[in-house]
């Protein structure tokens, strides 16, 4: 009986789930990826898969084209999100909340559910389906993951250095520039993150947003998979990985940079 109430009541106990659901689902897979990706057909240790792809311009504009669709739609959500979430925080906490829920509801659909309502709103429109769709398309879908970071990261802030700016001469352009914009810079990292890692390696969207005539990263990922070919399949997606971990250290230093502003 004081094992099972010991097993229970010790803190490090309740991690354990967690530490196997990781193992699992996350180290586990990521080693298989490397694994593959550096093994041929029989299992041996080769560098073919990376220099297939470096040779393969198909392959290597792709994953340009994919990168700058990926960096085209988070802009376009930093442009999009941080005004909306500036507002949002200006208001008082009851009407925000009730607005905030309003952007987070299309997010209890599935995401396919809506983009087969965009591709569905495109015909009614009548509005080819093309790049500007599948801008569209992944702007509609990952706009909230930019918004709800920022607005936390907003409404958290010590609104007295606000006060105290205004105190001290600033106008309103200064006191946002100085001292409101670098203290939010953490919540844009974070939705830079949210938005840009989905959206590399997304196919489905670009899949029915296209008629699949653009082709992503995630979609050559997905078609090598599929017909068999796992070792350049995982090479590919540990290129993926790797710009993402790259993304994430970047975002990490915007994030953790010197908050507050000067005056």
């Amino acid at each position: 009986m004081n094992r099972g109430q010991t097993l229970f009541t010790k803190r490090a106990n309740w991690a354990v789930p967690y530490v196997v659901f990781l193992a699992i689902f996350v180290l586990i897979p990521i080693i298989l990826i490397v694994i593959y990706a550096f093994a041929d057909a029989d299992d041996k240790f080769t560098l073919a898969n990376f220099r297939k792809f470096m040779l393969h311009p198909e392959a290597v504009n792709t994953f340009v084209y994919s990168v700058g669709i990926a960096i085209t739609t988070t802009l376009a959500c930093i442009l999009l999100g941080y005004p909306a979430a500036y507002i949002l925080s200006r208001n008082s906490f009851a009407a925000s909340r009730a607005t905030v829920l309003l952007f987070i509801l299309p997010m209890w659909i599935n995401i396919l559910i809506r983009t087969l309502a965009t591709v569905a709103l495109f015909d009614f429109l009548n509005v080819p389906l093309g790049e500007g769709a599948l801008v569209f398309g992944m702007v509609y879908n990952f706009l909230p993951f930019m918004i709800y970071p920022i607005y936390n990261t907003l409404r958290k802030m010590d609104y007295s250095l606000v006060e105290a700016a205004r105190d001290l001469g600033a106008n309103p352009a200064s006191v946002f520039a100085r001292v409101v914009l670098p203290l939010s810079m953490p919540g844009v990292a974070s939705g830079i993150m949210m938005v840009f890692m989905p959206t590399i390696s997304t196919f489905a969207i670009a899949e029915l947003l296209t008629m699949n005539n653009i082709k992503l990263f995630g979609t050559t990922i997905q078609e090598n998979i599929n017909n068999g070919m796992w070792n350049y399949g995982a090479a590919l997606s540990l290129i993926m990985l790797l710009l993402i971990g790259v993304t994430g250290l970047i975002s990490s230093d915007s994030g953790n940079g010197k908050e507050g502003g000067i005056l």
